[in-house]
């Protein structure tokens, strides 16, 4: 009797092993699930960001769980990956097309976009400064209402688009357009 009750209690074990791995490859029943963000530039080029969406669950956001002054892993899960098929410029700085993961520093009035040429890292992994391509001065602003969702668009403005990444009630947002 004892061994058919080990026998099923290690089956039922791997079971739910099995179930668990499962559910964790299915990165849409995640809490914070993918999203992507897309700007077609034209002549089969463009923008990819690829990011994970937490939700604000009632936190305070920016200065608690996002601590002002640090570098940020802007998401969850998975580092934010900026993917362009054309040189680009943003705020003023040149990136020249390619793959890179995207990281921000927060503060109350102005942010800092991180754009890393790092890429593969686990989202909380920041590889240091002497990875960055640039960094980037971002606008912050109020949104009109409070944001349960955190989101990055690439939002078409005139020749170009406003980066923005909106969450709380906080907008930062940064000027992109092709080179």
């Amino acid at each position: 009797m004892k061994k058919v009750y080990l026998v099923g209690s290690v089956l039922s074990l791997l079971l739910c092993c099995t179930l668990m791995v499962a559910a964790q490859q299915d990165k849409t029943k995640r809490p914070s699930p993918p999203v992507q963000a897309k700007w077609d530039l034209g002549g089969g080029k463009s923008v990819t960001i690829d990011y994970s969406s937490p939700r604000a669950k009632g936190r305070k956001i920016y200065g608690d769980l996002v601590p002002f002054g640090q570098v940020w892993r802007t998401g969850a899960n998975e580092a934010t990956t900026l993917v362009t098929t054309a040189d680009l410029n943003i705020g003023g700085t040149t990136v020249p097309a390619g793959t890179y993961t995207i990281f921000t520093v927060p503060n109350k009035d102005k942010w800092s976009l991180v754009i890393s040429k790092k890429t593969g890292e686990w989202g909380t992994d920041y590889p240091g400064q002497a990875n960055d391509l640039a960094r980037v001065d971002m606008k912050v602003s109020a949104l009109p209402s409070p944001m349960e969702n955190f989101t990055i668009t690439l939002e078409k403005a005139g020749a170009g688009a406003n980066l923005n990444i909106d969450w709380e009630s906080t907008r930062a947002s940064v000027m992109l357009s092709k080179k």
